[in-house]
């Protein structure tokens, strides 16, 4: 049977001791999609959004979320991130944006709480960017794609 890490013999939440774990550079890839209308996806790729650049303020939104994540997730080890990367790649005819974050490390633990953090922040920055005219948007699939360095080993999403 696996073993949960953030529990103790009682049952108790823990923060891991990562003392005694190497420190190697550690990757990790994750993902989100956003479903909307056809005319949001115009608003959002015509850069005419009331609000202004939408990808410009959700990538900015993603990194500061990768960067503060340890605030936000209660076990989540404060992290030195050496790069986070943001990308967005809209599928017109599906009527989707998937959203997608690689961030780096050099640690004892990995960085894929942070990757998620932040595609879950970027696209909820969509979300708040144009509400008013697509309340009805889906965030869905938050995902991780893959994840490098540690003793786990390599994870690629099949």
């Amino acid at each position: 049977m696996i073993e949960l890490t953030h529990f103790d013999d009682k049952g108790q939440a823990v923060m891991v001791d990562v003392g005694g774990k190497q420190v190697t550079e550690r990757v990790a890839i994750a993902r989100s999609q956003i479903s909307l209308k056809p005319e949001t996806m115009r608003l959002i790729l015509s850069g005419e959004s009331k609000k202004g650049d939408v990808f410009g303020v959700a990538r900015i939104a993603g990194i500061m979320a990768a960067k503060n994540t340890s605030a936000l997730v209660p076990l989540a080890h404060p992290l030195p991130l050496e790069s986070v990367k943001i990308e967005f790649f809209p599928d017109i005819e599906r009527c989707l944006i998937e959203v997608e974050a690689r961030v780096k490390v050099t640690a004892k633990t990995g960085v894929e709480m942070e990757a998620l953090t932040a595609v879950s922040v970027a696209s909820l920055t969509i979300y708040d960017m144009v509400k008013a005219v697509d309340r009805g948007m889906v965030i869905s699939e938050i995902r991780l794609m893959e994840k490098s360095g540690g003793r786990s080993g390599h994870f690629v999403r099949s």
